[in-house]
C-alpha cells in the first residue's frame, strides 16, 4: 500500500477573510518545468488510487502559481530576487524598532497579500478531501490559501498572517481589524510597496518608517505579533504532536511544492519512514527528502494535482 503525506491546518480564519477581489496571478514567481511524462503521471495516479488515507504536506511552491512568491527558487524565489531575509523572532521580540519597520513593511503589502485567492492546486486537494482521499492535510504556508478553498482538515503548522496575537494575553484578533488601526493611527502616512514576500512583507528603506505608529494590544496592552511562527521560533509541541498522530493515521503521503530545507516540515517525513509510510513528491526542483522519497515529480503542482483522478 502506498503513502502520502500533506499537512494542511484545523483552525478556522477569522470573517476577515474574503472572496470578493481578484485574484493577482504571476507565473513570473513559478520555477520553469518541463511537462510530465505520461508514464510519469501514470505513476502517480496510481500511488493516490491505492492510498485510502492520504496524509498531504504543501509548501511554497503551490501558492506561486496564485501569484506569491517563494524564497527559495532558483532564480525566481525572493532570495534570488532580492538580499533580504526574513526577520527573525528574537528580533521581533525584543526591538520596538524591528516591530515598527516590520508592521511598516506588513501594512503596505497587505492589501496585495490578502487579495491572492487559491489556484487549482488548492481547489484539487480540496475536492479530494470532499472525496474522502485526503485524511489530513499540513501546510507551510502562512497565506490562508488553503482555508479560502474550504478545505477544513487542515493544520497551519506555521500559522496563519491572517491572524494576530497579543504576545502578552494571548488574544487573537483578525489581521484586518488591525489594518485599520493602522490607518486610523497614521493618517497620511504613505510608502511604496516593493516586492511583496511570502508572509506579506515588502521591502522599505528605514527612513520611510521612521514615523509609523504601531498599536498595542487593546485588552492588555502588550505586543502584537503575526500569529505566525517566524524564523528562529519554534512550532508549539502540541501542534507538532497533533500532527505526528494525524500522520500516524494516514497509509501514505504526498509532499507539494515545497523544498523542506525547514525541519519543521522534513521532520515529518522522517517520521514517515520510520512507520513505513510510502511518500511521493511532487516540487519543481531537488528537495531535502528526495532520498526518501518512492516518486519524485518536477512539475507545477496545479497542472498535476489536477489532473489527477481521487477516486
Amino acid at each position: 500500500m502506498f503513502s502520502v503525506s500533506v499537512l494542511l491546518s484545523w483552525r478556522t480564519l477569522p470573517p476577515c477573510i474574503t472572496m470578493s477581489r481578484s485574484a493577482s496571478s504571476a507565473p513570473r514567481f513559478v520555477p520553469a518545468s518541463s511537462s510530465v511524462n505520461k508514464s510519469t503521471l501514470e505513476q502517480l495516479q496510481t500511488f493516490v488510487s491505492q492510498a485510502s488515507r492520504l496524509f498531504v504536506m504543501t509548501g511554497a511552491g503551490l501558492s506561486t502559481e496564485s501569484g506569491i512568491p517563494d524564497y527559495r527558487s532558483e532564480g525566481v524565489g525572493l532570495y534570488a530576487r532580492t538580499d533580504r531575509r526574513p526577520l527573525q523572532h528574537s528580533e521581533f521580540v525584543h526591538s520596538a524598532k524591528a516591530r515598527q519597520r516590520y508592521w511598516a513593511r506588513n501594512y503596505v503589502g497587505w492589501p496585495q497579500f490578502s487579495s491572492h485567492l487559491p489556484n487549482s492546486a488548492h481547489y484539487a486537494l480540496r475536492d479530494w478531501e470532499r472525496k474522502g482521499k485526503v485524511h489530513w492535510l499540513v501546510t507551510q504556508n502562512v497565506d490562508a490559501l488553503h482555508s479560502k478553498a474550504g478545505h477544513q482538515g487542515l493544520t497551519e503548522l506555521h500559522g496563519c498572517s491572517h491572524r494576530v496575537v497579543c504576545l502578552g494575553c494571548g488574544q487573537l484578533t483578525a489581521r484586518e481589524e488591525l489594518q485599520n488601526r493602522f490607518a486610523a493611527l497614521n493618517p497620511g502616512w504613505e510608502a511604496s510597496a516593493g516586492a511583496v514576500a511570502p508572509d506579506g512583507d515588502v521591502l522599505l528603506e528605514d527612513e520611510q518608517v521612521l514615523h509609523f505608529r504601531v498599536p498595542a494590544c487593546q485588552a492588555c496592552g502588550g505586543i502584537l505579533k503575526p500569529q505566525v511562527t517566524f524564523f528562529g521560533d519554534t512550532v508549539a509541541r502540541a501542534t507538532v504532536e497533533f500532527v505526528h498522530n494525524k500522520l500516524a493515521e494516514c497509509d501514505a503521503l504526498i509532499v507539494a511544492g515545497s523544498s523542506l530545507q525547514v525541519y519543521s516540515g522534513y521532520r515529518f517525513l522522517l517520521a514517515a519512514k520510520e512507520r513505513q509510510i510510502p511518500v511521493a513528491i511532487l516540487n519543481i526542483g531537488p528537495t531535502r527528502a528526495d532520498h526518501l522519497a518512492q516518486l519524485k515529480v518536477s512539475a507545477r503542482c496545479g497542472e498535476v494535482l489536477s489532473s489527477l483522478n481521487a477516486s
